[in-house]
């Protein structure tokens, strides 16, 4: 993969892809989230946070990712990458088959690929100030776009705690969780994300389509 910094730019090649869920810092609100998709099937977590890992070559750059029918829709997340001794942050998406997830939320996450930006923040330079960076994503639906998640990282477990829990190595990316969607997580085959630095006005974003091939038996 390639990812562009402010000064510079560089190959990564992905040996540890971790996915964080239910990292929510408000219990009412991990509940929540709980909550919404046990309406949709999927049994509660066997504690929290989960720490999933899934196959290196899932963190994708590209626009279009393919998928097994058409029940499966993104969620904007952080993403931590370390580079040799270095941290960045950058943007992701744990695109995720809200079928299966009824019956498995590990094999659910495994089976789809997972969208990013191809930009990252030196994490040192916005360490002070994480926690007012924000996180929104839309989905197309109906034809237009709607607003799907709209938050600030003060809303999820600190990103320094995740590293840590996971002892996060070189050559490593961890999807570092989310807030729940407006409206309730539902399908959508296009998924735009953004997030905004506050004090500096910087912004990284992406945009993707899940292309749905069909299911057969």
């Amino acid at each position: 993969m390639h990812f562009n910094t402010e000064n510079s730019s560089f190959n990564f090649e992905v040996e540890h892809l971790i996915v964080a869920g239910w990292t929510g810092r408000d219990a009412k609100a991990v509940q929540h989230h709980i909550d919404e998709l046990a309406a949709i099937g999927v049994a509660p977590p066997s504690k929290v946070p989960l720490f999933y890992r899934v196959s290196n070559d899932l963190l994708t750059t590209d626009p279009l990712i393919e998928v097994l029918g058409d029940a499966s829709s993104g969620e904007a997340e952080p993403m931590i990458v370390r580079h040799g001794r270095t941290l960045w942050l950058g943007l992701g998406s744990d695109h995720t088959d809200r079928q299966l997830e009824a019956t498995s939320v590990a094999a659910s996450k495994q089976i789809c690929a997972k969208p990013c930006a191809a930009t990252l923040w030196d994490y040192a330079r916005v360490a002070d100030r994480l926690e007012t960076i924000t996180i929104q994503s839309w989905i197309h639906e109906n034809g237009d776009w709607v607003l799907y998640q709209d938050g600030h990282l003060g809303q999820i477990r600190p990103l320094e705690a995740l590293i840590t829990a996971i002892d996060l190595k070189a050559g490593s990316a961890m999807l570092c969780g989310t807030y729940a969607a407006i409206g309730g997580v539902r399908a959508a085959s296009r998924f735009r994300a953004t997030m905004q630095d506050p004090a500096t006005g910087a912004e990284i974003s992406f945009e993707y389509e899940a292309r749905s091939l069909p299911v057969v038996s």
